[in-house]
């Protein structure tokens, strides 16, 4: 590799300007600290002494590396740069047991991947419940120098939303791990770029709360991070999910949203009042300040999906829009912008589905697949242990990572049997199962190169009494083309003609609703071991995921660092 002519320390950033892009050096210590980030004092982990970690920006072509030291004293940890499709490099993917080893504590290991394409993404813990510890940040990506967006925008504001627990995240695995279960039950607050309030509300005096007005100072680690704007101004707004369990709504009072973005992918703009985001997913908004440029205005972040413990007490987070031409410090005069009913899916729906693909900047799907999966989500028990499972196995990830084992070709490592690819057809997605008993698994579903593959999320009833859970899936190493969402139990001959194959957007997370399926298309181009899980975190904890793979044979150039566990040790180490 040949170096160009500088070299450059920014803090903690090192840009080495290379030929045909830059290679952008970080190093990250992860370590647990006290922080204050609702106002009360936690325990989170984070990332060189800032909570959330800091915020990577690349453009296209650019190389991260990443030298990342585990500075937890009793726990390994990994980083998933989530969105990031890791093309020739799935050793980096940053997922335990499945890429690689846990990083042991006190060890370095060195993420190093290039970023291939424009968008906004964000990274996270990817081990035990991590992420719901707070181990995330922002990461993005930026069009190569000289290119244009296909939208204008004269500045640009950046929000990770994430959810917080007065329970600590072992606290939490513990609880979902025992019999008898333990839920870990809604989160106390929730955060834009690490702030929030609890036990007060910014609002109290505009709306119908047993809650005290807060009373904060600017410097405070829990003071929101106003959004200031000129008047007469578009801005884009990039806004990612990280939580851990809740769904959530985004609106901006008296303002319209334009949606251009969806995990890194253009969409045909469309004009919302507000926007659901489900765990994983990010977007990007556009907000012209065509307002009254006298007057402050509420940006509100609502909880959706999950029944509020309290009722007709939604957990909302608050920041304003602030005109800049008044003080950031006037409150608006009108209440937040009143966050939908938490349970009313047809509203969920109809955004969902305004989501299409800009067909000049995406490729459309292949005509036909080559295989379909159909993968059933359901409540089930283990021994008396509730968990979740597909077609009736939970995953159970093994202590030799995935991309070892079947690089190198290692027997005993994980169960080399095909998991199911379809569940029963008798099966009534709309009650609890007949027979609650699952098993656990950790076989791997396996595709030939560049194999076009279905997979129809179904979803069905939770393990006792009436309900349907939202789950938001997240596939690592590709996007894939929603087709369609359908209600009630797929129908192939029948459903599968509606599939959009003209519009379906390119993402990298979909929902699947109540009682109904998504269906799903992906070419199986990018050799290496891949999950595909449940974005949140208890459930993914509980075995709701599965693990694709594809063309090991074509994988080069592991770094011995990141196979040094489990029976792939001996071959790290040759």
């Amino acid at each position: 590799m040949k170096i160009a002519w500088w070299v450059v320390w920014v803090g903690l950033l090192l840009v080495v300007k290379i030929e045909g892009g830059r290679v952008r050096h970080y190093k990250f210590d992860v370590e647990y600290m006290i922080k204050k980030p609702d106002c009360l004092e936690h325990v989170v982990m984070g990332i060189n002494g800032k909570f959330p970690g800091p915020t990577i920006r690349a453009q296209v072509g650019d190389t991260l590396h990443i030298a990342l030291t585990n500075k937890l004293s009793t726990e390994g940890t990994v980083i998933h740069w989530h969105g990031i499709r890791q093309v020739g490099t799935p050793w980096a993917d940053g997922t335990a047991a499945i890429s690689q080893c846990p990083i042991n504590p006190g060890e370095t290991f060195h993420y190093r991947f290039k970023v291939d394409k424009a968008g906004t993404y964000f990274y996270h813990g990817h081990y035990g419940m991590q992420r719901a510890a707070g181990l995330y940040g922002s990461l993005i990506v930026d069009l190569a120098k000289g290119e244009k967006e296909p939208f204008h925008y004269d500045g640009e504001f950046n929000l990770l939303l994430s959810d917080l627990w007065h329970t600590s995240s072992h606290e939490q695995e513990v609880g979902l791990s025992s019999n008898p279960f333990r839920w870990i039950g809604e989160p106390q607050s929730v955060l834009i770029n690490g702030r929030g309030q609890f036990n007060c509300s910014l609002a109290a005096k505009f709306i119908n709360t047993s809650l005290p007005q807060c009373k904060l100072k600017g410097g405070e680690e829990c003071a929101p991070q106003i959004l200031h704007v000129d008047p007469n101004h578009t801005y884009r707004i990039r806004i990612s999910s990280t939580t851990s369990l809740a769904s959530l709504n985004f609106a901006i009072s008296n303002h319209k949203l334009t949606v251009v973005e969806a995990d890194g992918n253009y969409v045909e703009p469309f004009t919302v009042d507000d926007i659901d985001i489900y765990s994983g997913e990010s977007y990007s908004v556009l907000l012209t300040t065509d307002q009254d440029p006298t007057k402050n205005y509420w940006l509100s972040v609502g909880v959706r999906a999950r029944k509020p413990p309290i009722p007709q007490q939604v957990l909302t987070a608050l920041t304003l829009l602030n005109y800049k031409n008044i003080s950031a410090s006037v409150f608006p005069a009108s209440p937040p912008p009143v966050t939908p009913q938490w349970d009313d899916f047809e509203r969920s729906k109809a955004f969902t589905k305004k989501i299409i693909a800009n067909k000049m900047m995406t490729p459309q799907p292949p005509r036909y697949s080559h295989r379909r999966i159909v993968l059933l989500n359901t409540q089930n028990k283990i021994q008396g242990f509730i968990k979740w499972a597909i077609n009736n196995v939970s995953l159970s990830l093994p202590t030799t990572p995935y991309l070892g084992s079947m690089k190198f070709k290692l027997n005993n490592t994980f169960d080399r049997t095909p998991p199911p690819e379809n569940f029963p057809s008798d099966y009534d997605i709309f009650n609890p199962p007949v027979n609650a008993n699952a098993t656990t698994g950790n076989g791997v579903y396996v595709f030939r190169l560049k194999e076009v593959v279905d997979v129809i999320l179904q979803n069905a009833n939770q393990l006792t009494g009436k309900g349907s859970e939202i789950h938001p899936w997240h596939l690592h190493g590709h996007d894939f083309w929603v087709l369609g969402y359908g209600e009630g139990k797929f129908k192939a001959g029948e459903d599968e003609k509606r599939f959009n194959l003209t519009h379906a957007p390119l993402r990298n997370t979909a929902v699947i609703f109540p009682y109904g399926w998504t269906a799903l298309r992906f070419k199986a181009d990018n050799p290496g071991v891949w999950a595909f899980h449940c974005h949140i975190e208890p459930h993914l904890h509980m075995g709701m995921g599965v693990i694709f793979a594809e063309a090991l044979h074509k994988v080069r150039n592991i770094p011995s660092q990141a196979l040094a566990c489990g029976l792939t040790a001996i071959n790290a180490r040759h």
